[in-house]
């Protein structure tokens, strides 16, 4: 009988903590998210969602987000959650470590210069793999990309991040029009395979922006990352909304 309890018991568990490995990336791909949206997403009840919170945050594995942006409406705001530096390293492969050595050998042994030759031949891969997904439709020259076909491309390099395990997510930011200021594609990634390197060697960080740059066929910017602490490493893509030409005057 008691055989019997133990085996269903583990039964259960395994499907538990693989929700509970749902639960954490869905807050590192999507945070700061809440309970709500996090249940939403994930067709789970309120109430499991709330003890798999409850739990990665007894963990440290996650921790609240402090909005900075301005409350709308009345009464506190809900409160929402992203992956702590903890629960960065978890989804980190022990390869990092090894990783972080290897790259300090060879700063040491042949200099800065190595290290930015070895950051571009990493992405380099990667770059040719997602070229071919990013190519600009037939009939469509790369040369003349719309504010369209930039969002297309940004659509297809999140989902090849997102394949390659970064946890991709695209925001947008600003409104429509020329007159709204501000406007584009804040690309998001919620992992990152080498953010203990990274932390050390901002070259890595440097040529993927580089390497998104040529990809996307604009200049971005890159606003945070994990490797500086952030609970996310987030790149800007600017967008320039099409002008419709005046109208050309009856002669």
């Amino acid at each position: 009988m008691n055989n019997s309890r133990t085996r269903e018991a583990t039964v259960e568990a395994v499907p538990e903590s693989r929700t509970r490995e749902r639960v954490l990336q869905a807050i590192s791909q999507q945070g700061p998210i809440t309970t709500t949206a996090l249940a939403d997403g994930l067709g789970l009840s309120d109430t499991a969602i709330r003890r798999h919170v409850d739990n990665l945050l007894a963990d440290g594995l996650i921790e609240p987000h402090e909005a900075t942006a301005g409350r709308r409406g009345r009464g506190r705001p809900a409160r929402s959650y992203v992956v702590s530096a903890a629960g960065h390293r978890s989804l980190t492969s022990d390869y990092d470590h090894l990783a972080t050595a290897a790259m300090h050998y060879l700063a040491d042994a042949l200099g800065p210069a190595a290290v930015e030759d070895f950051a571009r031949h990493r992405v380099a891969d990667w770059e040719a793999r997602y070229a071919a997904q990013l190519a600009a439709p037939a009939g469509s020259p790369a040369a003349s990309r719309s504010a369209a076909s930039t969002t297309e491309r940004v659509e297809a390099l999140v989902a090849a991040l997102t394949r390659d395990g970064f946890d991709a997510s695209l925001r947008r930011v600003g409104g429509a029009g020329p007159a709204s200021g501000l406007h584009g594609i804040q690309l998001c990634q919620g992992h990152c395979p080498v953010q203990g390197v990274a932390a050390q060697f901002p070259q890595l960080c440097e040529a993927e922006t580089e390497a998104f740059s040529r990809l996307l066929g604009v200049h971005v910017q890159r606003l945070a990352t994990l490797a500086h602490g952030d609970h996310v490493c987030t790149t800007f893509v600017p967008i320039t909304p099409e002008t419709t030409p005046p109208p050309t005057e009856a002669s």
